[in-house]
């Protein structure tokens, strides 16, 4: 359990009347870590724009191809025919070839992530090709477990917003925004509880 998870709980609950509803629904779960960084980000690649289902196949053959771990040098030395023959698109080639080199060259900050801003994480993160916001968003909530991320950008985010809040109708980036801000500084936390409502299941990343 991420060590603000129980603070933010109270928080939630004093804050705002749907988490006092929602948050003593899904007992003790809360947000998980997996994997490393590269691995992490790699996977968000590979699942760009395809089902889940065929994600984890194409993951399972790209990750057959190597000999032991998956680590940025062991990508670097694949062949691009071979990476194209696990499943994987042209463009999905040049994404992951490109993230391996930023993690392999030094481009990337890792040691220094823990100092970093959300902020000064996501621009590293989306000078690579192939990462968005969105995926540096989820990347700081389920790799670097930051409290106070808001992916505005998530659809199930503002799909569960416009369910608990606002009865089904639509919803403005700006009503998001507004309703998010009795959650600060536990932003995190409220987005999984607002995903589990609509998906008691956790999603891998």
């Amino acid at each position: 359990m991420p060590d603000f998870w129980a603070d933010a709980c109270k928080h939630l609950v004093k804050k705002d009347r749907v988490m006092k509803r929602l948050i003593p629904q899904f007992g003790d779960a809360c947000l998980e870590t997996r994997g490393d960084a590269f691995v992490t980000l790699a996977r968000s690649v590979v699942g760009q724009q395809i089902s889940v289902k065929a994600a984890q196949t194409v993951w399972d053959r790209f990750a057959a191809l190597l000999p032991r771990k998956i680590t940025p040098a062991n990508v670097l030395k694949l062949k691009v025919d071979d990476m194209r023959a696990a499943g994987l698109s042209a463009r999905k080639v040049e994404y992951l070839v490109d993230l391996a080199v930023h993690f392999d060259n030094g481009a990337l900050h890792v040691k220094s992530w823990d100092a970093m801003s959300d902020d000064e994480i996501v621009a590293e993160l989306v000078a690579i090709r192939g990462i968005g916001r969105w995926t540096a968003e989820m990347f700081l909530i389920f790799h670097l477990m930051r409290p106070n991320v808001l992916p505005l950008d998530d659809v199930g985010l503002i799909n569960g917003i416009r369910t608990n809040y606002f009865s089904g109708d639509v919803v403005s980036r700006s009503d998001a925004r507004e309703v998010a801000a009795a959650w600060e500084p536990y932003c995190t936390v409220a987005t999984w509880y607002i995903w589990r409502s609509l998906d008691p299941v956790p999603v891998e990343y």
